[in-house]
Order: structure tokens, then sequence, then C-alpha cells
């Protein structure tokens, strides 16, 4: 099992997340016991499966990519330092997928069993990088015939019934994984682990004046101005570089705030934190009733027709999200007003530079359009989406602005535009694919998209943002 494995189960995390400072707290290790007889005992990676005897050290894995932060290379391998300093640049995928041989604690077993240090390590698991389960798993499809034998050997029920920690469980809630919340923690021999040796990484976070982002603060919940380039609640291999890890820091509580909604990490604005789990279910209560009001700013690069636009959204959870002006069975609706557009000077490449804002290769820039939006359906990606499917994709906007650029040249290459050319059904899958082809990628920091404003129960709570970057270099 590869990096593109990554997904191979589903996600739990049981919510806990340490607000304590994330190189200090590990310091200690170092001259630990724990530390010396890692270092008696530590060898090269073995990428091994199991026998067919008894359970051996098992690696399902992709190889050994660059590390975030190395040292020089030795013997091939890596020297891997520590995940502080953040890097500037994401890494290559690393995931490691493990069978535990023999019980101890967790931060000791991967040391061993991937030749990584502890402070590395332990940097991981405060990131909320490792996983377990009690039972390795499903193999994903794309397992070889080998991954699927080790399998079935750690899941015999000949091996399970042995375990006393799964009994009462069913082998498919023994499955879900679980983030490891303590280097300490204790893995018994047959828990799987998953190790996200290279997690993505937000150097943003390390800039921000986070107080200064601060929109307000109340007894059950912070509104928040959030930067791009930086993810509201954190990914699922790092839940430390998030908005709501460091706007806890910055206002000094000693409970981290949680997340009642999403917006895109290249997307900044209003983005309400939760203080208290009630309140986060009272908001998300507010949000399926429609009392919550979001509004947007988008800096688009053609003008955009006054009123609303509906689309439909293919239900695949992957980017890019495809959408169709025609209705199609399953699909998600996607509606949006425009209420405002007016032209604006295009960014100039000072503003650009500043804010890491991609260029995507859009013909003319000499003037752009800011639309005001109201968003009347809620749809990741669904602004980004639609105003790429009319043809005024998003400044800066690295995976949707090739597509829609290559739709302008060639308008009959969107199978789900005005003018598709498809005839059969097999044609439709091969253009499909052609068009999703056509998709970059995901903007590293910023785009020209902002959640301006937001409101709840008819307008009695009401925030804005500050001015959005863009307009910063305007007169």
């Amino acid at each position: 099992m590869g990096s593109a494995s990554a997904g191979l189960v589903s996600i739990f995390s049981n919510g806990y997340r340490s607000l304590s400072a994330p190189v200090s707290s590990w310091r200690t290790l170092a001259s630990s016991s724990l530390y010396k007889h890692y270092k008696r005992n530590s060898k090269s990676a073995v990428f091994s499966c199991l026998s067919s005897s008894k359970i051996e050290l098992s690696c399902l894995s992709s190889k050994v990519d660059v590390a975030q932060t190395t040292t020089t290379s030795v013997n091939g391998y890596h020297k891997y330092d520590r995940l502080l300093p953040c890097p500037s640049e994401n890494g290559p995928p690393r995931v490691e997928h493990l069978v535990v041989s023999e019980g101890g604690p967790v931060l000791e077993y991967i040391c061993k069993s991937l030749d990584l240090p502890p402070l590395f390590v332990a940097d991981l698991i405060h990131f909320g990088a490792v996983y377990y389960a009690l039972v390795c798993p499903q193999p994903p499809p794309s397992a070889t015939p080998e991954q699927i034998r080790i399998f079935k050997e750690v899941t015999a029920p000949s091996v399970l019934s042995k375990r006393t920690s799964i009994k009462g469980k069913t082998v498919r809630e023994a499955q879900k994984t679980f983030r490891i919340t303590h280097v300490e923690q204790f893995v018994e021999a047959g828990t799987y682990l998953r190790v996200h040796v290279h997690p993505k990484r937000f150097p943003r976070c390390y800039e921000i004046d986070w107080k200064s982002r601060i929109i307000a603060v109340t007894d059950s919940y912070v509104v928040l101005d959030k930067p791009a380039g930086t993810s509201v609640g954190g990914t699922s291999d790092n839940i430390e570089e998030s908005c709501a890890t460091f706007a806890s820091r910055a206002l000094g509580f000693s409970t981290p705030l949680k997340t009642t909604h999403q917006i895109d990490n290249c997307t900044e604005g209003c983005v309400v934190l939760a203080r208290t789990k009630e309140y986060c279910s009272i908001f998300h209560g507010k949000i399926r009733e429609k009392k919550v009001k979001k509004l947007y700013l988008a800096l688009t690069a053609a003008p955009v027709p006054i009123g609303i636009i509906t689309h439909y959204m293919r239900p695949i959870n992957v980017a890019p999200r495809l959408v169709s002006e025609d209705f199609i069975k399953g699909w998600y609706l996607c509606k949006l007003e425009v209420m405002e557009c007016k032209e604006v000077p295009w960014p100039d490449p000072v503003i650009q530079q500043k804010y890491c804002i991609e260029d995507s290769e859009w013909p003319s820039k000499d003037r752009a359009y800011e639309c005001k939006i109201n968003l009347l359906t809620g749809r990741t990606h669904q602004v980004r989406a639609q105003l790429a499917a009319c043809g005024a994709p998003i400044v800066g906007d690295s995976m949707y602005m090739p597509a829609a650029i290559a739709e302008m040249a060639n308008p009959g290459l969107n199978p789900f535009g005005k003018y598709k050319k498809y005839t059969t059904e097999s044609d439709k899958e091969m253009t499909v694919t052609k068009w999703f082809a056509r998709f970059g990628k995901e903007p590293k920091v910023a785009i020209g998209l902002q959640a301006c404003e937001i409101s709840w129960d008819d307008g009695e709570h009401f925030y804005e943002a500050r001015s959005p970057w863009w307009r910063s270099g305007m007169a």
C-alpha cells in the first residue's frame, strides 16, 4: 500500500489537541532512556512482510522520499531532523502502514520500524499525523497479492480471537482509525499504524499576526478573519498548523477553539470558531436550517452577469469539482447570486508576489472584476467552479483557470458546457477524462476570493472582514 492508499480507511479524530508550544514540549526526549535505547538498536528501515508463522515487523509502504526537514543523505536514507522550522514548500507524500509485531510505547515502535529519530516522531504525534486501528483495515483494490496475504493473516479469526482488546467489537468497528495522542501511548501486537511522515505544511501560520485577525470574541464563539494559505481546522495529517490552534494560542485559551464550518485554504475571510462543543452543535444546526448567510467578494478575470447562477456539481469527493449547466440526476444543486460586478484594475505584480498569486496565463491582464456574491448553497469549491464554468475564473485560481482558458480556445472541450460534442456514452467517458486533465493544481497560497460577511439569526449577529488583499494595491 503506497502513498496512494492514504485514504485506505476513514479518519476519526477524538478531538484532543495540545496547545503547548510545538517544539519545546519534546526536547526532554533527547536525553531520555528511550532515545538511548533507540540509538543502540536503530537499523536502516526494513520494509518486510509478515511471515506465515509469526507476526513480524510489517511495513506496507511506498518508497522512502525526501523528508520535509532533513540533513545529509546517508547510505541511501535521509536523516530526519524536526518538523520545525516549517519548510516553505511541501515535500512529496510519504505514508507508512505498519502492523505492530510487539506491544510497547508507540513512539519507540515507530522509531525502530521506520528508522526515525524520537524527536521527529514526537513531532508527528503532536501534529496528529499518526493513526491506529485495533485491526488492520481492508486493503485498497490496488493492493498486491502479498499485501492481501498479509492482511488475511493478521485478521484471521484464529488470530483475532486471542486479542482481548477487540472482544465485543465487530471487525468493522475494530478497523476504525483514531489519532495517536501521546508519545507513550501503548500499542499491542497486531495493532495497525498509519504514519504520515510528510504531513501537509502551512508555513503562513508562522507569519501571521493572529491577534490582528480576530474580529470578535464572545463567551460562545470567536470570529476570525482567516488568512489565505491556512487551514481552518487542520488536515488529516496536521492539526497543529491550523487557524483554530493559532487563534486559540493568540487569545490565551487553554481549551482549543472548534471548527463550525470551512472555507478553502486559499480563501480568506470570516470564519466562526466555537468555544464549546455545545455552541459548535448549535451553529451546525443554524447552518442546516439555513439561518447563516455568507457573502463573498470574488476577483474574476472576466465580467459576471448580475443574477442567480445555477449549476449541478458531480457528487464525487475529488478536486477539481466538475459542474454542469444541465440537470444531471444525483448531482448536487449549486446556486449563487451575483449582487454586484464592477471593473477594477488587475492586481499589480508587487501585490501578486506578496500574496503568492499564481499566473495561469490568462490572456488579458488589463482589468479584473470584483463581484459580490450571495452563496445560496454551500458546496466545496462552489464559487470557484461556478465562476470558472461561466468563463470568469477567479484571479490566481491555478486549479480552475487553466480549464476555463482551454474551453475558451476549444468550446467543445467541456462535456458539461453549452457546446459539448460527444455522441455516445463511451465518447462521453473519454471526454470527461480529457476535461478533468485540463484542470491545474490547488493554489499554494491565495486567490481572489474572500468570505467578506457572515451573519445569522436574521442579522442579529453580523460580522465583516477587512478589505481583501487585492485592494491594497488600488489607488
